[in-house]
């Protein structure tokens, strides 16, 4: 009887792990076509992108909320930028990422 329970109870733990394998990983993002769409994470990964941001939002990368606000696209961030984001930027970012793809 004791082997039984410490053979069920061995035989939990290798269930439980194969029931809950890990999701596989996604593409790079920074291998897709980069829109005014795409999430400020995913813009600044890739180097050209990178370089767009940082001309057009000195700053933004390095905020403090960065972590909070990267998987956002411009537009979706621009309403809680207390007007540091314009439409003007947003449109100019937008034909600068065009140019890339």
């Amino acid at each position: 009887m004791k082997f039984l329970m410490t053979a069920a109870l061995l035989a939990m733990p290798i269930a439980a792990t194969a029931q809950t394998a890990p999701a596989p990983a996604p593409a790079p993002a920074a291998a897709g076509k980069l829109t005014i769409d795409s999430s400020i994470e995913t813009i600044a990964a890739n180097p050209k992108g990178k370089a767009i941001l940082d001309a057009t939002f000195p700053g933004m990368l390095a905020h403090e909320s960065y972590a909070m606000f990267k998987g956002m696209s411009l537009k979706q961030v621009q309403p809680y930028a207390n007007g540091r984001i314009t439409d003007e930027q947003v449109a100019k970012v937008s034909a600068e990422l065009a140019k890339l793809n």
